[in-house]
């Protein structure tokens, strides 16, 4: 017998090589109907998989993400199973699950999709689902499973396999189809009740524009027909509010072939923008005891040697420049350099907390496949700041962190979020993590303690820490429902010690500090992207890059107009007057197209009595204001940040 532990502390035992498929039908047919995975000792496996050893268990369903990504990654095999019947001798490469769906690359030599296959392929994909096909793991020796796919003439398996061990090898078959996989997967194809194959890309092989270009079938799939009918609502509102689409039509942004792919240029609307969130976050951190610092965009390779940067994290950061015999890297990220200004001065303990920020410019080598829009770039403008800090000042530092961060939800009507807390994984300590077991245990206990009893939401995922410490990665939802990952708090035990970090403990001994690295407001390329999306184009109105459009209906009140126009510019507020020969109905939709919040439109009625006729952009006439309540009010709204209603 073995026993098992649950997530509500009891234990009950079972017998060896019992699966969790059995555990769940022992406590309720109506649980092992819904159970997808299952979590065995933080490790996620198939629900079908015999467990021989004590272990602690957690069934996962639809309502765990990890659930999710197992149905969709099941989803991933299902399909290319439809493709194979469909496209005899076609090579698949990966096929991983998504935050939302799942995707495969595939070698279909001359052929090529069309949006017609597509929906051959969901007719089958439908009719392969309904014959629950048992999702069957092997354990396969590294020659044979060599000899299978060398046999098939597959080169991208092949490759795949020159990475692994035996030991490490298995293969996953449902139906007709078989695959290199380590899993895990959903108990059956029935699971699978609702399908959409959404689009069809081209991608490199391993993200390399040097290699073949495959194609890439991307798909998402629901346990019933009601999710999927939601999401593809969701996803048409998401086509209307793609920042792609939004930043060109609102002069955001723009990308430039001869500037190079991911390096985005900021256009005077776009920039405005930037400036304000720039604004808002220097009154915030000066507020919050913060001094601005600014750093240069190179470094020499021994800084990053010595933060541990390189090799590690070589592959994305752009090829090193050589200069008098030294190697320099653009600056993929602003923390070594935050540390030698610590360093560059004596610090005692007086001195701690010490607060530094900069909006540091980075430079990462994005593969080109995951270029997207401003939310990929291989340029960004992080709102970074580190904290450098006592043990005993920890807690009151991370939580003015998490409270700056509620704020700026606030400000951007963000009412969704979750902290997601990254811990290491024991077992790859002195490989993936820094090896100091003992300072692992006791930062994570720290950052759980702050979160706990500041009652802030938060879930705990296992591997996912930086190399030096745990952190937190904020996840935010826009106005649709669409998840985000916005910005990110980090705990770092190990820096302090690599630069020689010190500071003179009231003791007169030397210790190193503890520092914090964050980020609230992300990058200015991710942060406005989902901005977009968010608000619709439909900026608040200290954010929106035109504020007032004054539209005059005849150029007989151009004198008034003029005054109107100084009279707000005065006051700092964003003003553009429609002086063209048009309509006034023409004026006021493409006003409204633009997305400008205030309109105002002047007559002859407006000019004899001093007045405005005032016009807010999705709600239409206000009435008639004098210019110093239509300017009291803007102002207002302007120095409030008041968000969009």
């Amino acid at each position: 017998m073995i026993n098992i532990s649950f997530p509500d502390g009891a234990v009950r035992q079972y017998e060896n090589g019992v699966s969790a498929l059995d555990i769940a039908k022992s406590i309720s047919e109506g649980l092992a109907r819904k159970v997808l995975a299952a979590s065995v000792n933080g490790q996620v496996w198939d629900a079908t998989r015999p467990i021989y050893n004590d272990a602690a268990l957690k069934l996962l369903t639809w309502d765990d993400a990890d659930g999710k990504s197992t149905f969709w990654h099941s989803s991933a095999h299902l399909m290319a199973e439809a493709v194979e019947s469909l496209f005899p001798g076609v090579k698949f490469w990966v096929g991983p699950a998504l935050d939302k769906g799942f995707y495969y690359d595939m070698d279909l030599g001359d052929k090529k999709l069309s949006e017609e296959d597509l929906a051959k392929l969901e007719k089958k994909m439908n009719e392969l689902a309904k014959q629950g096909s048992i999702y069957i793991r092997k354990e396969i020796p590294k020659a044979e499973a060599i000899a299978y796919f060398a046999e098939k003439g597959d080169e991208y398996k092949l490759d795949l396999l020159n990475n692994l061990n035996d030991g490490e090898i298995t293969f996953y078959t449902q139906g007709n189809f078989t695959d290199l996989c380590r899993g895990p997967h959903i108990p059956n194809t029935s699971f699978i009740k609702a399908i959409k194959l959404t689009n069809i890309a081209g991608a490199y092989w391993k993200g390399d524009e040097k290699n073949k270009q495959l194609t890439r079938v991307y798909g998402v799939t629901f346990p019933n027909q009601k999710e999927l009918d939601e999401y593809l609502l969701m996803l048409e509102e998401a086509k209307k509010r793609d920042h792609r689409k939004l930043g060109k039509e609102l002069g955001i942004y723009t990308m430039d072939d001869d500037v190079g792919q991911g390096l985005p240029l900021w256009m005077p609307n776009g920039t405005i923008i930037i400036e304000e969130l720039e604004k808002l976050a220097k009154e915030t951190e000066s507020a919050a005891g913060y001094k601005r610092v600014v750093t240069p965009h190179i470094a020499k390779e021994s800084m990053y040697l010595t933060s541990g940067h390189l090799p590690y994290y070589a592959d994305s950061m752009f090829p090193p420049m050589e200069m008098d015999g030294e190697k320099y890297y653009l600056k993929a990220m602003n923390c070594p350099h935050h540390h030698k200004i610590f360093a560059a001065e004596p610090k005692s303990y007086r001195d701690l907390p010490y607060r530094i920020a900069e909006y540091g410019t980075c430079y990462r080598y994005e593969q080109s496949g995951e270029l997207f829009g401003l939310m990929r770039v291989r340029c960004l403008h992080m709102n970074d700041a580190h904290i450098y800090c006592t043990k005993e000042q920890f807690f009151q530092e991370f939580k003015a962190v998490n409270d700056m961060y509620l704020k700026y939800f606030k400000i951007f009507g963000i009412e969704k979020y979750v902290m997601r807390l990254s811990l290491h994984n024991p077992e790859k300590l002195g490989q993936k993590y820094v090896n100091e077991p003992e300072l692992w245990k006791e930062t994570e206990e720290m950052v759980r303690k702050v979160l706990i009893e500041t009652g802030t939401p938060f879930i705990e995922v296992q591997d996912e820490a930086a190399f030096y410490g745990p952190k937190i990665d904020v996840q935010i939802w826009s106005a649709i429902g669409r998840e985000f990952t916005l910005a990110t708090n980090q705990v770092d035990f190990n820096s302090g010690r690599k630069f020689k970090l010190e500071y003179t403990t009231q003791n007169n001994d030397s210790d190193v500090p503890l520092i914090i690295h964050r980020a609230p407001l992300g990058t200015h390329e991710r942060f406005i992207g989902f901005l977009l999306e968010h608000y619709a184009g439909k900026f608040p109105v200290w954010l929106a890059p035109l504020q007032v459009k004054i539209l005059p209906i005849s150029e007989k009140f151009a004198v008034y107009t003029d005054h109107v126009l100084r009279a707000l510019q005065n006051k700092g507020v964003r003003v553009e007057i429609d002086e063209r020969n048009e309509k006034i109905g023409k004026k006021i939709r493409e006003a409204e197209l633009s997305r400008v919040p205030y309109m105002l439109v002047i007559g002859e009625k407006e000019m004899n009595e001093n007045r405005l006729s005032v016009r807010r952009q999705g709600k239409g006439d206000l009435g008639s204001q004098s210019v110093d309540e239509f300017i009291n009010t803007i102002v207002d709204e302007i120095e409030q940040r008041k968000t969009v209603e």
